[in-house]
């Protein structure tokens, strides 16, 4: 796998409330073509990380999106009538799960060590699932969110493979024709989250032009020691950062229609319905 570095600036914290940067040397890698390599390699710079991490990177994410909250309607899980029922792909530490008290959620992350934090939001109901593979009947839910799991795939087959995996869950447009906010509120939708590519005003400083396949560490500091003290440890994870319009181009090839998408806080991301399988045939 042919791999350079460079020097970036990168954060980490032992506490929600302090970020301590850190001057590091990020890897750049070619992630695997082959689904059986892909696998493994996910398997290692993804899932053994955070199954590693899980307490110190859930006391980290406590601040729900503008998308979650309100800032965009069609995507608010507080907008949603009472009773809606819905998915969290990907839900980490399940901190949406609160966020409306009037629908249901059933939460999923690949992590079981996430998912025994995501567990104490009752009464909604979470459990251990792989993002490729839903344990959900078709055509079921009312909506779903994916916050920041689909660019820990490693190969843009995969990619596409997991959006599929949640349109699918999706109860689908029943009608031909333009789907528009106001038309049939029973159409699922789904929220599909991702890091970007164009974050040069970030403090990672990724740009247009850079690699788009990155390992990032995360670096989880022992308590009373340094960043350069040995009780440090520095974890890799794997990230594929979204260019401008390669988002909407996965959803499409996933089977999905776009209604809205945009960019926000160094994130790409997009609203989606299931087409009606008459508009799927054309």
């Amino acid at each position: 796998m042919a791999a350079k570095s460079f020097t970036h600036v990168t954060h980490s914290s032992h506490s929600p409330a302090k970020w301590v940067t850190l001057l590091t040397t990020l890897n750049v890698m070619r992630p695997p073509s082959e689904a059986q390599e892909a696998e493994a390699y996910e398997e290692r710079h993804v899932h053994q990380v955070y199954a590693q991490i899980a307490s110190h990177f859930s006391s980290t994410r406590f601040k729900v999106t503008y998308l979650i909250i309100g800032l965009f309607p069609l995507s608010s899980l507080t907008q949603l009538p009472s009773g809606s029922i819905g998915l969290d792909v990907g839900c980490g530490n399940g901190k949406y799960l609160p966020v409306n008290p009037d629908i249901f959620i059933l939460a999923s992350d690949r992590s079981a060590s996430l998912i025994e934090i995501a567990s104490q939001h009752q009464p909604h109901a979470s459990l251990v699932a792989d993002n490729l593979l839903l344990p959900h009947p078709n055509a079921s839910f009312d909506f779903a969110i994916s916050i920041a799991v689909v660019h820990h795939m490693s190969t843009r087959g995969r990619r596409v493979q997991a959006i599929a995996a949640i349109l699918k869950t999706l109860r689908p447009q029943t009608e031909p024709g333009q789907w528009r906010p106001g038309d049939d509120p029973h159409v699922g939708r789904a929220l599909v989250y991702v890091w970007a590519l164009e974050q040069k005003t970030s403090r990672r400083g990724w740009d247009e032009g850079d690699e788009q396949d990155v390992i990032v560490p995360w670096v989880m500091k022992s308590a009373g020691s340094d960043l350069s003290s040995d009780q440090s440890r520095t974890f890799n994870r794997y990230y594929h950062l979204y260019r401008q319009g390669e988002l909407e181009e996965d959803i499409a090839e996933a089977g999905g229609k776009i209604v809205e998408s945009g960019y926000e806080k160094d994130n790409w991301w997009a609203i989606a319905i299931r087409p009606g399988q008459d508009e799927q045939d054309r």
